[in-house]
């Protein structure tokens, strides 16, 4: 429990986060990475390069300073968080690591005004937060379907967009019940590449009677080429061995009798194929609205197996939008084709979901009937 007055320096400092937040952090990240290289191996540099990540957490220590009377207000955070670290292997002796490059980093960017006062409350401030976040993971790495990253073999590679790639896999051990909206993750190391690489691929299909089931689609070209991505494309066959981390993830779907709209953009497509199937296997009589945005045909993933999901269910709406020929979806769209008082579930790139997060904000949604997962930081999309 932190003590009133060092609640209060912390309040204090959220102008200064709101500022200097992600200069912060960026300075962070790079002194850290600079102390203990080795953590090059649990960070995505993509993310890193694109400055999604350093977003991602001052948006995480300014929601903490907001909420620094009530920390449980930011829980739903500090889970969606715990499961990344968890499938990430994050354990308990990282966080001191990463407190001392904190608090560094708020004193060089800051300067003068970064008292004594200031550091100290935030040293305390971390530690509590960190305890939060250490709790949370203990009992997610206790759950885990399995520890650690295990050797998975490639039993299938099945192209099914111009861009995007089926991977089936699996272990030599029973695979455990998969929850539709989850994620694995996968860890590789590219020839040439000083560091082991991951990516988290949502889950296609809840069913693992040929394995497991996740795609991959081709990212970037250039100095933003998607290193895992494209190996995984251009190098891993059929026989290969791929290790990967216990499903994680809070995206998970909701039973209820509110009708059910899926939106998705591109290989966002993945983790709403999953809860589409879940939900016409136990309860094919809700009300299903599907829309789906792409580029074109040929960038169209999955399309015959939504068609056959979908017609299993008792009503079901389909809108399949090629943003190469057509109109992106705007309000207008929204506006004629969602159902009132519906259950919103969202997955794309991270400028898709931006817009719809938006756009369905506009349209008077509440934040409680929209949930979503973006490809990238969930924390740098959310509102603190």
């Amino acid at each position: 429990m932190l003590d009133q007055q060092t609640r209060d320096i912390i309040k204090a400092t959220i102008p200064v986060l709101e500022q200097h937040g992600t200069t912060i952090t960026k300075t962070f990240y790079q002194n850290m990475f600079s102390a203990h290289p080795e953590l090059l191996n649990v960070f995505n540099k993509t993310n890193q390069k694109q400055g999604r990540q350093p977003m991602a957490l001052a948006s995480t220590v300014l929601a903490a300073a907001k909420h620094i009377d009530n920390l449980g207000a930011i829980l739903p955070h500090v889970t969606q968080i715990g499961h990344k670290h968890r499938a990430l292997e994050i354990k308990p002796e990282h966080y001191p690591i990463v407190g001392e490059n904190l608090l560094n980093a708020i004193k060089a960017v800051l300067g003068e005004a970064a008292t004594p006062e200031i550091i100290d409350a935030w040293r305390k401030a971390y530690g509590v937060i960190a305890d939060v976040f250490i709790q949370v993971e203990h009992s997610m790495y206790a759950n885990a379907a399995w520890t650690g990253y295990q050797p998975f073999k490639v039993v299938n590679k099945r192209t099914v967009s111009d861009q995007i790639v089926e991977f089936t896999v699996k272990p030599d051990f029973p695979l455990p019940h998969l929850q539709a909206g989850q994620y694995i993750t996968v860890r590789v190391q590219p020839e040439g590449e000083e560091n082991t690489a991951w990516r988290h691929y949502s889950l296609c299909s809840i069913n693992t009677t040929e394995g497991i089931k996740f795609a991959v689609k081709r990212e970037g070209a250039g100095e933003l080429k998607g290193l895992v991505s494209h190996y995984l494309h251009d190098h891993i066959k059929i026989g290969d061995t791929l290790d990967l981390t216990a499903p994680a993830g809070d995206f998970l779907l909701e039973q209820n009798h509110k009708p059910l709209v899926f939106i998705s953009g591109g290989v966002g497509i993945t983790p709403l194929l999953a809860m589409l199937e879940q939900q016409v296997q136990t309860n094919p009589q809700r009300e299903i609205h599907w829309i789906h945005s792409c580029r074109h045909a040929d960038n169209h993933a999955f399309k015959k197996e939504v068609d056959a999901l979908l017609a299993k269910a008792a009503y079901a709406q389909q809108h399949v939008i090629y943003t190469a020929q057509q109109s992106r979806i705007d309000a207008d769209f929204m506006h004629r084709y969602l159902p009132k008082d519906a259950q919103i579930y969202v997955c794309g790139s991270m400028p898709f979901m931006e817009g719809m997060i938006k756009l369905l904000q506009q349209q008077g949604w509440s934040e409680t009937d929209i949930h979503f997962e973006p490809f990238g930081p969930k924390m740098s999309v959310v509102s603190v």
